[in-house]
């Protein structure tokens, strides 16, 4: 376990049990150093996270169908967008398939939700990230009711399904649920207002969403209560924090591929032979 942590991530944010309206937004589970600890430990972690990438990489190349896929869901601003950023930027981008999922287009509206959730799955040997995800057809969907429950309700079940699928063949789940309070939300939306250079992130639909809080906060807790299984276990992360949230699912992602027990693969041709006529050449 690394340093500073009490216990590992894996367990610290577990979702089990936990109500939202409880959460304390600006907590930092399990780790007990301060910012400055916290970043010094993430530059290390950063370096132990590109390496086992690369060897995820290195094997799928070699026909290794096994992926990681990390989902991150949360309201606008909980640093979703940070998080693909700056802990994936950190990684080789040729072993990374990213997927951002905004409002349905018109083709999409026309098939099963999950349709577009597929075409974006990580294909062996990748990381596979998803910022927002097939979820929001549990929350957007039923905060604005724009389906009826009949419809939404049944979704939970066909999830579980659908991630036991994937699982099964060979992908490594890490969803990672993002929350920020009212205030911080209000504080990171205020600064792109104020910066120019954030104008481009800001969408005034953001502060419709606020009148909301209180339906999301049942609806997000309906998800991690029935999507939150042994096979892809739901973590929640205070993010008020940034350079905690980013600590954290460094960590998630390590322990992820750690317990693939990744190794090099081996030369498919003779090295001896190819030595020698390296040699020669």
């Amino acid at each position: 376990m690394a340093k500073h942590w009490s216990r590992p991530a894996t367990e610290a944010l577990q979702a089990d049990g936990l109500r939202i309206t409880d959460l304390d937004t600006s907590a930092t589970p399990g780790f007990k150093g301060d910012k400055k600890a916290g970043k010094e430990l993430l530059a290390e972690r950063t370096q132990v996270l590109s390496d086992l990438q690369e060897k995820l990489y290195a094997n799928g190349r070699s026909g290794d169908s096994r992926s990681v896929l990390l989902v991150l869901q949360g309201m606008d601003t909980a640093g979703k967008g940070g998080i693909v950023r700056h802990v994936i930027g950190s990684v080789d981008p040729q072993g990374v398939d990213h997927a951002a999922f905004g409002v349905p287009t018109e083709e999409e509206k026309r098939h099963h939700y999950l349709w577009r959730i597929r075409k974006q799955l990580p294909r062996g040997g990748q990381l596979g990230v998803f910022d927002r995800s097939h979820y929001e057809d549990v929350l957007v969907v039923r905060v604005h009711e724009l389906v009826p429950q009949k419809e939404w309700e049944p979704r939970y079940d066909e999830i579980n399904a659908f991630e036991r699928e994937l699982v099964d063949e060979g992908t490594t789940l890490i969803k990672v649920a993002m929350f920020v309070s009212l205030d911080e939300q209000k504080r990171r939306l205020r600064e792109r207002l104020e910066r120019p250079d954030k104008y481009w992130k800001f969408n005034p639909g953001d502060i419709d969403e606020r009148a909301y809080w209180p339906a999301y906060q049942e609806a997000y807790q309906a998800m991690l209560d029935r999507t939150s299984t042994k096979y892809a276990p739901w973590y929640v992360l205070p993010s008020d924090n940034k350079w905690f949230s980013r600590l954290a699912i460094t960590e998630l992602l390590v322990d992820a591929l750690e317990t693939l027990q990744l190794d090099w693969p081996p030369a498919k041709f003779d090295v001896t032979e190819q030595l020698r006529r390296l040699d020669t050449a």
